[in-house]
């Protein structure tokens, strides 16, 4: 059965969100403050944290960063009144499956629970690093830090959040609409550009200088980070 922990210091919010994750079968420990959410995050198996950022004595992004170097690595779902994008970015280069930003409807936040759960269940949470390899390609998220070979890349903080979502998830196409979402917080409309611009300018540091190529385009679906032969 699985076992989600939700760290919300809101109560009527937090038992909303409890009471309708435990109507789909799901388990539910709740926290409502940030020390016992790391507490209950470093002591018990959870197949997905939810985590509020604004918490009391600690915020979501320590909680995050404190369980990843105690080498737990279940996933996380940011849930934030918060809505910046660098907050989002933050969130992205720590380590967080998703961010999703309130007021959001519960059937959004039941789908994106879902669709992490099924990744992980391809690839368990007990063996996700924090440090990621694909050729001679090294993503250390917590270090903020991208190298090729002895090369290290010089990225800009949405380009790292870009590579981050990529190198993560290697071998599944990420559409546009995806990347939009999780990268910049906006909705993938046809006629903007944002998400090819911002592939062609990680393409000119990822790839241009070195003749195997990681970073491939999908036509007509997006974007995916793998070695071919």
């Amino acid at each position: 059965m699985t076992k989600i922990l939700l760290v919300e210091d809101q109560p009527t919010a937090a038992a909303y969100l409890s009471k309708g994750l435990k109507e789909e079968g799901m388990v539910v420990d709740v926290a409502h403050d940030g020390p016992d959410g790391l507490h209950l995050l470093l002591t018990v198996q959870y197949d997905l944290a939810i985590l509020d950022v604004m918490l009391p004595g600690l915020d979501g992004w320590t909680i995050l960063e404190t369980a990843r170097r105690a080498q737990r690595q279940t996933p996380v779902l940011f849930v934030t009144a918060r809505d910046a994008i660098d907050d989002r970015v933050r969130g992205l280069e720590l380590g967080a499956e998703d961010y999703l930003v309130k007021p959001f409807a519960f059937s959004e936040l039941l789908a994106r629970v879902r669709v992490i759960l099924r990744r992980n269940e391809r690839s368990p949470a007990t063996s996700e690093p924090t440090v990621f390899e694909l050729g001679d390609l090294r993503v250390d998220l917590l270090k903020h830090r991208a190298t090729r070979g002895t090369d290290r890349l010089e990225l800009t903080p949405k380009e790292f959040a870009l590579l981050s979502l990529l190198v993560r998830r290697s071998g599944e196409v990420q559409s546009r609409t995806v990347i939009a979402d999780l990268v910049w917080d906006m909705n993938f409309e046809s006629d903007t550009n944002i998400v090819e611009v911002a592939i062609r300018r990680l393409r000119t540091k990822l790839d241009d200088p070195y003749s195997v190529k990681l970073l491939h385009t999908v036509r007509g679906v997006g974007y995916v980070l793998e070695v071919r032969n």
